[in-house]
């Protein structure tokens, strides 16, 4: 168990120093963390709802964060460029978010087109019918992609690694909201960027 706790920090620990940087990004992993934490207690009464908020402001707050407000720039604190990064990232890079978010918007579409998914599902009936339907399939999607990288870990490096990015990634709403609660404030004080002075400090020691 030292060693999965061991992983798990070093994961989350490089997780919060090469990829959040941006207080923007902070913030909207804060709006995100709290959305997903609301959607966790919906999951138990409606799992289709709660995909839909989830995927619907969790994940597009989190992204967001990622895609238009993280410098990708050389960073400087790590000593690191954004292709080595990206390279080393061990959840979900860049590359691999698109086609995530990819398969996120078609299966709408794919449920418009065909409802009964070719016969495997009930058809919906009506709009909100459909929508619920919507709902399960993204909530399918997530766990998909939870398991598929777990496994892809799993393979490509060791069964810790995968397991211990696994639970990072189902327990991030909590550890967000401790780590980026500050991050609006600093915002309204006019910081864009986190000058990661605690990061430099750790590196030192």
């Amino acid at each position: 168990m030292n060693a999965f706790f061991q992983t798990l920090k070093t994961q989350r620990w490089d997780d919060h120093r090469y990829y959040h940087h941006s207080r923007i990004n902070q913030s909207l992993h804060l709006v995100s963390a709290l959305s997903f934490l609301v959607s966790y207690a919906l999951v138990f009464v409606n799992p289709a709802w709660a995909a839909l908020l989830a995927w619907c402001v969790s994940m597009t707050t989190r992204q967001a964060g990622h895609f238009f407000f993280e410098p990708r720039g050389y960073d400087h604190v790590n000593h690191a460029t954004d292709e080595y990064k990206e390279e080393i990232k061990i959840g979900y890079n860049i590359r691999r978010k698109i086609v995530l978010m990819a398969v996120w918007v078609a299966l709408p579409l794919v449920l418009w087109l065909s409802p009964s998914l070719g016969g495997l599902i009930e058809p919906a009936v009506g709009f909100q019918g459909f929508i619920e339907d919507v709902g399960m399939a993204w909530f399918c999607l997530g766990v998909t992609g939870l398991v598929f990288r777990v496994v892809q870990l799993w393979v490509t490096q060791n069964l810790m690694q995968g397991l211990a990015w696994g639970f990072k990634i189902i327990t991030d709403p909590f550890h967000d909201v401790m780590l980026y609660h500050k991050a609006p404030l600093y915002l309204l004080r006019g910081q864009l960027i986190d000058p990661m002075e605690h990061v430099g400090s750790q590196q030192a020691h």
